[in-house]
């Protein structure tokens, strides 16, 4: 190991205790109980009040640069972080997709007016953020999305649909995608702006899932008038804002094996349990076949996500791995719901397993479905041949 070496993974050492210490000090049933219930209005206050407490412990998003926040972290001290907020079940950020994909966007992208008016109060939960890219007709195809956005003076005038917008009915902004030029071809023409949700025009009605919970909204825009100076990026380059990310989290595939593992173990837990009928599901030699084949799966996807973190200590970009890791993760978790299920039994059917059963139906979905990823893999890893398009002749 070199001296840069050993220096980092003494800090990262040095940061885990620091954050273990304060963890172990500030981690309440109460603050755990927001991490699991944040669609009821109590929850989602208490997920907020933990929220600003990280971040004036300047632990909300340590990958940010200090300026915004931040410490600048490096992957080490990433992981230790993600591995210490799994041990004590503490929830992250209530804008989870903000402080992944919509803040980096604005250091990036952004106005200097732009990064100091919204990162702040975006990463300390002071204002909600909400993303709009789904459509009814344009779900993974982003470039297919048809809200327009009509340049009008110094405004753009947005008219159309957005779905599935997370925390959508809770938010106060919204990073919108419209489409500013119909002639162009369709990954261009497409600009992102940053639209205040109290807006005249804008209509939101949340989503009731399957799950009973409503994380989620559609919202209607109809002659919603924006200035120019919300325009993120250049105008007419969405897509470029949608597909440049920066490189502050590059441990977040850490992140879902953690959760992977953390759930496997609570099934385990609950298997060793006694029954109804006094028996254990641990002892049956069936589920417990069914149990290794889950854990066999897990482990894989511990292996894949350790794989893309030594590519990226060793100085590379991880590449279309992270499709790999994305289909195994939401399969698995999936596959980890039913055997629940099928080793639990009765005892799956309401609570905690059976929430999990419910939403863990959009794991495949959300994010990139497994179609897409699949496609991705077949042929940027594989070499295969591209999807016949229909469209085309």
């Amino acid at each position: 190991m070199s001296v840069i070496d050993e220096v980092a993974v003494k800090e990262a050492e040095a940061f885990r205790a620091e954050l273990r210490a304060w963890l172990d000090e500030h981690v309440t049933d109460e603050v755990r109980d927001a991490a699991r219930d944040r669609d009821g209005d109590r929850g989602f206050a208490a997920a907020r009040r933990w929220n600003a407490r990280l971040f004036d412990a300047g632990f909300a998003a340590i990958s940010w640069p200090a300026e915004f926040g931040g410490r600048g972290a490096g992957i080490l001290e990433q992981i230790a972080y993600n591995e210490e907020m799994a041990r004590s079940g503490a929830p992250g950020p209530v804008n989870a997709i903000g402080v992944a994909n919509i803040g980096p966007a604005i250091m990036a992208l952004g106005t200097d007016e732009q990064k100091a008016r919204y990162l702040g109060p975006m990463l300390r939960g002071d204002e909600i953020w909400s993303q709009g890219m789904s459509e009814p007709g344009s779900g993974s195809d982003l470039a297919s999305l048809s809200t327009r956005g009509v340049l009008d003076g110094d405004s753009i005038v947005i008219n159309g649909q957005k779905t599935w917008n997370s925390l959508g009915h809770r938010a106060d902004w919204c990073q919108l995608y419209v489409r500013t030029d119909p002639d162009a071809p369709k990954h261009k023409g497409i600009t992102c702006l940053i639209v205040d949700m109290r807006t005249p025009g804008i209509e939101i009605r949340p989503i009731r899932t399957m799950a009973g919970g409503s994380d989620f909204a559609e919202v209607f825009f109809t002659d919603v008038r924006v200035p120019l100076t919300a325009v993120l990026g250049p105008l007419n380059a969405g897509w470029q804002v949608a597909t440049s990310t920066l490189g502050f989290e590059r441990a977040g595939v850490a992140s879902l094996a953690l959760q992977l593992e953390a759930k496997f173990a609570r099934l385990v837990e609950a298997a060793r349990r006694p029954g109804p009928d006094g028996r254990r599901p641990w002892d049956d030699p069936v589920r417990r076949d069914l149990l290794m084949v889950r854990y066999g799966e897990v482990r894989t996807l511990t292996m894949l996500a350790n794989r893309s973190i030594g590519i990226a200590l060793r100085g590379g970009t991880p590449g279309p791995e992270g499709s790999v890791i994305k289909l195994a993760w939401s399969s698995t978790d999936q596959a980890l719901s039913r055997t629940a299920v099928d080793v639990l039994g009765m005892a799956a059917l309401s609570g905690p397993w059976a929430d999990a059963a419910l939403s863990g139906c959009s794991m495949t979905i959300a994010g990139g479905t497994s179609e897409v990823n699949k496609n991705i893999i077949g042929e940027r890893v594989l070499g295969l041949p591209r999807e016949p398009d229909p469209t085309r002749g």
